[in-house]
């Protein structure tokens, strides 16, 4: 398909709130294999439709790279447990900050051919569907960041260097 422009920080469709998907149509179909795409392109782990510019309540997420999830209208419905951890985002490169997440979550969708499913995940999974639904509704990880977002390549060099 397509690898899409990934919108950054500071565009304003990035913090507007997603609509709800009432059918999937070949348009939407695109859109999903283009969102997979552009993820793997990226090197990411999850994208949400307003990464890409598209104001719907679409979200893929694959954390191993070999098991992606296609959320559609994806609803958090369960929570437990914390973890702390560095977390960054395609939309702000380079960038990462340490956010407080849940460590377990259920989260009820709509998959491809809008069957329902459940989709349960904890650690990275976990977080990753916290911060792609955070995203649906116009909020940045930016905004749950202890501390201060900080530039990856320095940390990285920084642990290097102990």
């Amino acid at each position: 398909m397509a690898i899409r422009n990934i919108r950054e920080f500071g565009d304003p469709v990035l913090n507007k709130v997603c609509k709800e998907v009432a059918e999937v149509t070949p348009r939407t179909r695109e859109l999903i294999q283009d969102m997979l795409d552009t993820m793997y392109a990226a090197g990411g782990v999850g994208l949400a439709a307003p990464q890409v510019g598209i104001l719907k309540r679409i979200v893929v997420i694959d954390v191993t790279g070999e098991d992606p999830h296609i959320l559609i209208n994806p609803r958090i419905v369960e929570t437990e447990g914390t973890q702390t951890g560095s977390e960054g985002c395609l939309s702000f490169p380079g960038k990462a900050g340490d956010v407080t997440r849940p460590n377990y979550v259920k989260c009820e969708a709509f998959d491809a051919d809008m069957n329902k499913i459940t989709l349960e995940g904890t650690e990275l999974l976990a977080r990753a569907i916290c911060h792609e639904c955070d995203h649906l509704e116009g909020h940045l990880y930016t905004e749950k960041v202890e501390g201060e977002v900080y530039d990856v390549k320095s940390k990285d060099e920084a642990e290097d260097n102990k």
